[in-house]
């Protein structure tokens, strides 16, 4: 539990470090399954003055606080929800990241313009429908997740990212370190993509390119690397939690 715990205070502590976050926008959770719980950034509390102690547990089921003197993220029902639907989910990052952030706010999904998006996602990020005034009133976190689980309809794996319109990228991986990794990456094809369209609204590389590129990291014929070990997940069974 203590390696999880600092591996999710250095995760958190890098969303600042990566330019991912203004303020304290942003937070980074990871699971421990055996035990039941999560571990995630307290609410508001700036990153350089994050520390272990100041990390709180949640267990996954229940979303009660078990652990940690401090509230947690005002995100981490989202989160919650999340692992609950996807037990190969091991780490979930949330930030409001400049050029992701554009793409939710536009509604706007996040296009497969090149092969830098297609060395690591299986297609567009996409963006969730909006909230309804009831579900912005209510439960509103978990009206978020459950936005989420909508657009994903099950697949989380091909893509480990999505955007929630009008709010931010939340991205997944296998464990916390993981999931931020994945949140540069859609920064960083976020704000390629911006500049593509600008050029050329009508761009749209060929089909085979972008096959190529995503088969040579991913899946049982990938080529790249020195380790099997991709920002994905492979084996995920999806459970929907049930409307709250």
């Amino acid at each position: 539990m203590r390696d999880l715990m600092t591996e999710v205070l250095e995760a958190n502590k890098r969303i600042a470090s990566a330019g991912l976050a203004t303020l304290t926008w942003g937070n980074v959770s990871g699971v421990d399954r055996g035990a039941g719980v999560y571990v995630i950034k307290p609410s508001g509390v700036p990153y350089d003055q994050l520390t272990v102690e100041s990390l709180v547990t949640v267990e996954i089921e229940s979303g009660k606080v078990v652990g940690g003197t401090l509230k947690p993220s005002v995100d981490s029902e989202t989160h919650r929800l999340l692992y609950q639907a996807f037990p190969s989910i091991g780490g979930i990052t949330h930030t409001h990241s400049t050029y992701a952030v554009a793409f939710a706010q536009a509604g706007r999904e996040i296009p497969v313009l090149g092969t830098t998006h297609a060395d690591n996602f299986d297609g567009p990020i996409r963006v969730t429908r909006d909230l309804t005034p009831q579900e912005c009133e209510r439960d509103y976190e978990r009206n978020t997740g459950l936005a989420i689980l909508d657009t994903l309809d099950g697949d989380a794996d091909g893509v480990p990212a999505v955007l929630t319109a009008g709010h931010g990228p939340f991205t997944w991986g296998k464990n916390a370190t993981r999931s931020l990794e994945a949140a540069i990456v859609c920064e960083a094809v976020a704000q390629i993509a911006l500049h593509t369209l600008a050029l050329n609204p009508a761009a749209s590389p060929p089909e085979h390119l972008i096959r190529r590129h995503y088969s040579r990291k991913h899946g049982p014929d990938a080529y790249y690397g020195n380790s099997a070990d991709p920002l994905r997940n492979t084996e995920s069974k999806p459970r929907r939690p049930e409307a709250g």
